[in-house]
Order: C-alpha cells, then structure tokens, then sequence
C-alpha cells in the first residue's frame, strides 16, 4: 500500500515541485525523495520552512515504515527465509495489517509536521540572530585584541560581505578608500543622480572600512551601504549574485574615482586608481583571408568556463584559445581562428568562475559542482603576448607529446582490458589463471557429482565435509536426490562467501580446488608451464615499460611551461570567495590569505577564524559537496605595495589600528567605540538590576548613562502622541512630528526652577543642554539619537519611527559636525550625574555614621563639581551643600582620629594615623588649594590645625611624639608633598526621581524636619 501512495504522489507531482524537490537534494544532500517529498508538502512548497524541518528535525522526517527495519535482530531475519508457506501466508496478512496502521500514524505525522511548519521556520530564523547579533551578552560582541572585525548579515547580504572583506584585507585597495576625498567645487558641480548615489556609497564604504580597522566591536553593521546597492539592484529580498555585485561595485567605484580625477578623457581615465588596480587589456588576433586582425579589449573580471576543465591552467587556455589546441590534460577543443593573449594584467587579477549554467529542459539555471583546481600561485608568462612565439612553440610540443602519450595509454589500454567479447580482463591475469588452472592436481570426479555431498550433509556450508563422506552420504543414482542436493548446494552457496578470480591469486580454503584438468601428462604440463610463465612475462615486462614511458611524458607535459623563463611574473592567490547551495539560493563566505601572518582566514558573516589550506581546498575545488569556490582574486607578487600596511612618515613604524585613519574617520570611529561602550554599560546596569535581590545595596555599578529610563518615557509619549500623522503622513512625517513633541516638553521642562528635590536637569540631558545654552546641532543630534534606541521595538509603528531616525542620523558624517565638541557636552552631562550622586552617597553614609566614607564621596564630589562649574553656573551642583556636609564630616573625623591617638594603645594610635594620612590629610590639601573657599571652610582648617598643634605641649610618650612629628608638617603645610584622595568605590545610579526623592529623605532624616536648602 505504501508503494501504491507512492506511485499516486508521483502522478500527482508537476514540474514546479519536481524543481523544488532537486532544489532540496542539492541544499542538504538528502536523496531519499519520500522525506523530501513529505517536507516539502509541510512547509507548503517553501524551500526555506523545507530546509529548516529537513536540517533541524531530521528523526522527524524519515519514513516511519521504515524505522523498524533497523532494529530486526540479524538471527530472526536468517530465519525468516525458511518459513512455510502457511506461516508466509500470516506473515503478509499481518504485514498489510501493519501497514493499514503505519498510515493512520503518517497522516497524523503530516499534521504534526504541518503544525509545526511556522514555528521551525522561527526556530531557523532565531538560530540564524543567535549566530549574528543576539548572543548571550554584549560581552559576547567586543572585539578580541587586533582580531578582525566580521560584518554583519542584515538579510542575504552574505555575497557583500564576502567580496568587502577580499577588499578590505588588501591594504592598497584599503588606502585608497579611506583616504578618498572630493573638494567642495567637485562637489557642487555633481548634480546627476548617479554621481550623488556614487558619492554617498563612497562615504558609506569609508565608515563602514574604517569601523572595521579601529572598531572595538566584534562586527559592524553594514545596512547603510547594502541599502545603496539594494536600490540600485531593485530588490531588497532576493540574495545577489557575486560577480553581479562585484561588477557593479567596480563601476561605481571607478566613477566615484573619476569624480576625484576630474576629467572624463582616456589619459584621465587610465590614471584612474581603480582602473590601475584593476583593469587590465588583451588582444585578440584572429587570421582573416591571410591577414592577421588585431583588437585590443579592456577587462576587469575575467570569466573561465568550468566544464570540460580539471585546473585553473586548463581554463585559461580555453579560454585564450579558440582553436584547435593542445592543453596538458584536457581534451577540449573548440574549432575557431581566434586566440587572445594578455596586453597588460591589473595587480589585482580576478577570475570568475562560471559555475552556474542553464538547464533547457527543466527551464532554470543549475550549478556546476564539477572538481576544478587551482594553484596558491599562477605563472601567468604562457598568456602574455609579448611571449606568443615561445608559447606557440611550446604548444606545438605539448600537442606532438599527447599524441605520443594517447598512443602509449591506448597500448597499454589493450593489456588492461584484453579479450574479444563484452567482458574484457587484464592479459596477465589471464595467462597466470591459466597457468594455475594447468597445475592444479588433476581429478577423474565430475563436478555434478562433487555437488552432491553438500546437500545431505548437515555440517554447515562454511565448514565442508570430506570427499568420502560425500560419498557414503549420497546416491548417485537417484535423481530426485541429485535435485535436492543441486538445490540445497545452490542455497548454501548463497552463504558462502565469493571468490573473486581476478583479485584472489589463490581459493579460499573451506572452497574445494575446482575446476582442474581431468587427465595432464608431464611433458604436456612442462611445455604448458614454460609457455604461460615465459609469456605473462613478457606481458609484465611490456605492460612496465609503457607504465615508464608513460610517466615519463606525462612529467615533461607538467614541466612544459615551468623553465625559469615562463615563471617571471608570478600571481599569489589573495582571497577565494565560496558558493554553497544551488544556482538560485546558497551562502557566501570567503577564504582570504593573511600575508602579515602566512596564514588562511576563513571570514563567514560575523565569523572570522583562522584556516588552512587544507580546508581551503576541501571546501573551495568542488566535486565533493555543493561548495566551491565562484571568485578567485590573486595579486601581482611582484608588487610588495600591494600589501604593505601603512607608515608613520617620520618614524617609519607600521601605523595599527584606529592611528591609521584620517582625523574625521577617528573621531566617527572613537564616537562609535563611546557609543558601544555605553550599551556595554547600560547592559550592565539592567543584569545588575535583575541580578541584585531585592533590598540589597546598589552600590557597586558604573556612573550613568546619557539615556536615562525617563529619557526613553519621553520619546514613547511623544511617538504616541504622533500617531495621527504617521499614519496620514508615513514614517518621516511621524518621526519629525515626535521630534518636535519631545524637543518642546523638554524645553519647557528646563524653564522650570531647580531645587535639589526636584533638579530637572536629572531627568534628561537635553534640560541640561538648554540651561547651559548648548548649540543647536549638539541638541537635536542628541534627541535624535534617543529615537534610535533598541528599546523602541515596542510595536510596528515605533520600529519604522526607530528606521527612519537611524536612517537620518547615518545621513550626519564626521565632517558634518565638530564631535569633540559633541563628546564634551556628553561628558560633562555625564559629570554632573556623578556629582549628584556622590553627594547623595556621603550624605547616606554620614546619616548612617559612616563618617569616613561620607566624607571621601563629598570630598570628589566638591572638586568635580567644581571644575564643572568654572564653564558655567548651571554646570553643575549648589556647592555650598556640598561644602556643609564635607566640613562637618571633615571635623568630626578629626576630632575622632585625635581621640584614638590620644589614648595610647597601640591598635587605636595605628587607626586614629590612618584616618589622618587616608581622609583628612589629603581633604586639608585639596581644600588649601581652592582659591574661592569659604570662610567657613577656612576657620575649619584653622581649627583643626590649631588643635594638633596644641598636641606638641601635651605629655606623650616618645613614639607618638615621633608619629606626631611625622604627619603634623603634612597638615601644616599643604604644599608639603603630594597627597592624592583615594578613588570612592563605583555606584550604581538611580533614576532622576529616584535620586531627588533619596536626596529629600536622607535630608529630612538628618534635620528631622522638611529639607533644606542651602544659599
């Protein structure tokens, strides 16, 4: 019934899943049409649903009839082949039986697997994020040291990736990218649509090259340009083609290089970098009436037919010659006149592999997965036309040597296979099989009745009884006994094991030496013998000296073109960019060589890790798998600059990293390197908070963030608020509408008065920015930036707000806007959060007596807040609460380190030194040092000075007056010696009304009595 089901699905089947289903054999290699037939009717015909049920749920697919097979002991399937017919009978009754039930269990099994069609997709799909951007951490995302930086897939963009990084990985290439600029009166005349598309890749290509040289990140996202390229190509789903897009990278390229050379003539076109790097010239020569005509061609990618071709050297001469010519292994003629040499070759010289041919009668395009090899390096003097002669000399003897070679294989070829019928086997063989034959004992029994014996014996076929035996076992006269034993000897046959006349030289020892000759004198025998050995040797010695000839030739075809003279312009192999799949789905990944470090790099996506050539050549040659390589890139190895990596004009050290990039590239590089540094913390902060139990202390965590959760409030009411015109108006109009909600709510709040329990400035950094009359640019770039938050994906209409706001900030460039100044507004913002919280920190510890905690937080928060604000007097805290709370901590612990030293005992005299030479000490000295101090401040100063001075005249044993010698100059004179305050630990910092709230408690559980303001 099974087979029925089958033959009906086949009926049923048209050509479109006919397609689908070869598409599904070359993408994973399973070939049991059954469980592609059952997947693909699960997933609904979609390819990419069948693939995931095919490659993640693979015990789910196989044929549930035939799960059983496996696991039928060896024993009772012997067995089964000598049942009764009444039992055979049962057996198939119950086997239709099972059957009936097997389809119950497969039509639930297809329900099950419908079911569970969408959510595999899904599971595919987060597997795909998993191996990309959504890791465990952003832990997981920071760059290892100098390791390369991956790019990321933002949705078939794997072919991008690829031949970005072949690019990149060439430091000439690299340069030119990075360092491509165009003046301001290039720029105004560049009005057409495609000189401003080709300018605006070049700038996307510039961020995107130099995130990659000093990104701390562990891959960058490359959507800015893929967007570029998807327009031009006019599809944002379908995955390129590789050499597509490498054809259409170079033209854009070199017109962007062109805007820079400023002309648009020949001369000015050849002096075009790209063009230089990687346009070369041949001619074509073809005879005319005995005429020779020349044309002259420039080329870029040079396309090589892969059919028909076993190496790269086989391709290039097909691919020169279109005439009958001979090649070293190849058996590829074309009939043409025309042959084309190399005029000139670009430093880099890229082939293009065609793997991909149309297939007429199935309408769609296939892939070649032929085996084509190819070499690290390639001597590329056989195809340049200044060496025409000697190459067509050298192919003149490459043609009269094959022929001599097909002659010797063709004789040799009549040893290997000798004999006139269908069935031919190697003559030696033949004539040693004779000979054994010859020389076997001769015997007068006939084998029909050698047959016998096994039959009634019921010793096992694998260990045979004796000839007498036989015989007293068996009657010859007796045919129905003949019939059984002929029988019983074929069954036991069929367990015996095989003998092999043309492997084996001797029988198997449970087989009897049959057949021999029934009668052979010795003079026959002799004659026989000396015939046989002397011919099988002559055989042998023929056969040998073909095999050596044969050799011979072959090594001096390889060596044809490997003289010195041929081997003067060597190409290394640079980078190979790798196919999987099938002609109209697949991956791209590319294998590029390390020259610094003389190693392969295999760069997949995101995942860079160092390969070998072993591996390269596994994945790369084809033949094996549905992978091989489409794109080879190899570099003049002449030319040492191609890979030189930049240097330091005076010193000549190598330039590394992020110190080899123009100025504006470094600051868009270290502004991004704070950026991903803040989602680090931010990360941070949200794991601390789900971490930490409720209850316990928040200390321990970093400074805050520009992008508070109250920041983000904002931008969700103002997005709501917005609603109407994004859906009148469409993305732009609603980001621009909720821009201006959020920048008016924000300019109004900063209007309001600051009190320390309701600081504004808190709550948001652009109330910061307005009070302290920021520019412009710096305000609307920052609101700008909130709308770009991760913490957006809220819902559909706030992610098209995110896109359109990521999309106009990608729009600002580094020379747009001054990001030093950028970056200064950010931290000092960054600054006054800190000082809030220091002095709420030591207020909280002075209130829980912690005196000398308290004082080491008031102490940092008075001197940053001071340098805040000497640009301004919104810059930062009301320092005269800061002063209060410090003086005050400040005395009593001086008064308590004087009580301790005082007493004598020696533990509590080491303890009252330490608070001295930790706190109060260095607090005297930053306080000495400010010029604008209080006099509140300085009668403290006095006072505690005045005190330990009193000390001297007081009676005291010797060792303390030696101590109280020794830190008393220290608190005298502030200019004595240096005396640094040591560091408050980290804290973790709270939301803006979080902090004013603890600020108002910790102020009304010190004064018992409502907060005070301090003027």
């Amino acid at each position: 019934m099974r087979t029925e089901q089958s033959e009906n699905g086949e009926n049923a089947t048209n050509s479109q899943s006919e397609m689908l289903i070869s598409q599904l054999r070359e993408i994973t290699g399973i070939q049991d049409p059954q469980i592609l037939y059952r997947a693909l009717n699960a997933s609904q015909g979609d390819v990419g649903h069948a693939v995931g049920l095919l490659t993640t749920q693979p015990a789910e697919v196989q044929d549930p009839g035939e799960t059983q097979k496996p696991g039928i002991p060896e024993e009772v399937w012997e067995g089964q082949k000598g049942i009764r017919k009444d039992e055979l009978q049962t057996a198939i009754e119950l086997s239709l039986q099972e059957s009936h039930d097997a389809q119950e269990e497969e039509r639930q099994f297809h329900r099950a697997l419908e079911a569970s069609a969408e959510e595999n997709a899904a599971r595919m799909k987060r597997k795909r994020c998993e191996a990309q951007s959504e890791m465990c951490s952003p832990a997981d995302w920071i760059r290892q040291d100098d390791w390369p930086v991956g790019i990321r897939n933002v949705g078939n963009t794997c072919w991008f990736s690829a031949v970005i990084q072949s690019l990149f990985h060439l430091p000439v290439f690299r340069r030119l990218v990075l360092n491509y600029h165009l003046s301001e009166r290039i720029l105004e005349k560049c009005k057409s649509h495609s000189d401003k598309r080709n300018i605006a890749f070049m700038q996307e290509l510039r961020c995107l090259f130099a995130l990659m040289v000093g990104s701390t990140r562990r891959f960058v996202d490359p959507s800015a340009a893929v967007e570029l390229l998807r327009d031009a190509f006019r599809t944002s789903e379908a995955q390129q083609d590789v050499s597509e897009f490498s054809h259409k990278l170079l033209d854009w390229l070199e017109d962007a290089f062109q805007l820079a050379a400023n002309g648009n003539n020949p001369e000015d076109k050849q002096k075009n970098p790209m063009v230089q790097l990687f346009y070369g010239t041949f001619v074509t020569e073809r005879k005319h009436e005995g005429k020779t005509l020349h044309n002259i061609e420039q080329f870029g990618q040079y396309p090589l037919q892969v059919n028909g071709f076993n190496n790269l050297d086989e391709c290039l001469e097909g691919a020169m010659v279109e005439k009958e010519i001979e090649s070293l292994h190849s058996d590829h003629i074309v009939t043409s006149g025309r042959e084309r040499w190399f005029k000139k070759l670009p430093p880099v010289l890229t082939f293009e592999l065609s793997r991909f041919e149309f297939n007429t009668q199935l309408g769609r395009p296939e892939k070649i997965h032929k085996k084509l090899e190819f070499p690290q390096i390639v001597y590329m003097d056989r195809y340049l036309h200044k060496n025409i002669d000697q190459t067509h000399e050298r192919r003149g003897e490459v043609k009269k040597l094959k022929e001599q070679l097909a002659l010797l294989q063709q004789k040799l070829e009549c040893y290997k296979n000798y004999g006139s019928g269908p069935t031919k086997y190697p003559l030696a063989d033949m004539l040693q099989f004779v000979l054994e034959f010859a020389t076997t004992k001769p015997t007068s029994i006939s084998p029909a009745e050698d047959l016998r014996p096994a039959a009634s014996s019921p010793t096992p076929a694998n260990h045979p009884v004796s000839e007498p035996a036989s015989k007293d076992n068996s009657e010859p006269g007796d045919p129905d006994s003949s019939s059984e034993s002929q029988i019983s000897s074929v069954s036991s046959c069929q367990r015996t094991p095989i003998y092999k006349p043309f492997t084996q030289c001797r029988h198997p020892l449970d087989c009897p030496p049959h057949p021999a000759p029934h009668s052979i004198t010795e003079e026959e025998l002799h004659f026989v013998k000396t015939c046989l050995q002397r011919w099988r040797t002559e055989v042998e010695n023929d056969i040998n000296e073909l095999k050596a000839s044969i050799d011979k030739l072959t090594q001096v075809l390889e060596g044809m073109y490997s003289d010195n003279s041929l081997c003067q312009v060597p190409y290394r192999l640079h980078a190979v960019l790798v196919h999987e799949g099938q002609a109209s789905a697949g991956h791209y990944w590319a294998y590029i060589y390390d020259h610094g470090n003389k190693r392969w790099m295999k760069y997949n996506d995101i995942s860079i890790t160092e390969s070998s050539w072993e591996e390269l050549e596994r994945d790369s040659f084809g033949g094996m798998t549905n992978a091989s390589a489409y794109c080879l890139m190899y570099i003049d190895d002449r030319l040492p600059h191609l890979i030189t990596e930049d240097t330091d004009d005076e010193t000549g050290q190598v330039l590394r990293g992020i110190d080899s990039l123009p100025p504006l590239l470094r600051r868009y590089v270290h502004e991004d390197n704070r950026w991903f540094q803040q989602e680090l913390s931010e990360w941070e902060e949200q794991f601390c908070q789900t971490a930490a139990p409720q209850g316990e202390s928040t200390a321990s965590a970093e400074p805050p963030s520009t992008i508070s959760h109250c920041s983000m409030q904002g931008v969700i009411l103002a997005i709501a608020k917005a609603r109407q015109t994004f859906d009148t108006e469409g993305p732009e109009a609603g980001l621009i509408k909720a821009f201006h909600e959020e920048y008016s709510r924000l300019y109004e709040l900063s209007q309001e008065e600051t009190t320390p329990q309701e600081d504004a400035r808190l709550q948001h950094a652009l109330v910061y920015f307005f009070q302290n009359k920021a520019p412009k640019r710096i305000i609307e770039r920052t609101l700008l930036e909130q709308f770009t938050d991760r913490n957006l994906s809220f819902d559909e209409r706030a992610i098209s707000i995110m896109r359109e706001a990521r999309a106009k900030l990608r729009l600002i460039k580094p020379q747009d806007m001054d990001m030093d100044e950028y970056m200064q507004w950010h931290d000092d913002y960054r600054l006054f959060r800190t000082v809030f919280v220091y002095l709420l920190t030591g207020l909280e510890h002075y209130q829980h007596g912690k005196i000398r905690e308290a004082l080491i937080y008031l102490a940092h928060a008075y001197e940053t807040n001071d340098g805040l604000l000497r640009n301004g007097e919104k810059r930062g805290v009301d320092k005269s609460l800061i002063a209060l709370y410090r003086r005050k901590c400040l005395t009593a612990l001086n008064e308590r380190a004087s009580r301790l030293f005082c007493s004598g005992e020696e533990s509590k005299v080491e303890e009252g030194v330490a608070i001295m030479d930790e706190a109060v000490i260095p607090c005297l000295h930053l306080m000495s040092r400010d010029t604008a101090l209080s006099l509140e401040d300085r009668d403290a100063m006095e006072s505690i000075r005045s005190h330990w001075c009193c000390c001297l005249g007081q009676d005291m044993d010797d060792s303390l007056q030696v101590k109280l010698g020794e830190f008393l100059p220290r608190v005298l004179d502030g200019s004595a010696d240096t005396v640094v305050l040591k560091d408050p630990p980290k804290v973790h910092v709270h939301q803006a009304h979080d902090l004013c709230s603890r600020l108002a408690a910790v102020m009304e559980s010190i004064h018992n009595a409502s907060i005070v303001i301090v003027k």
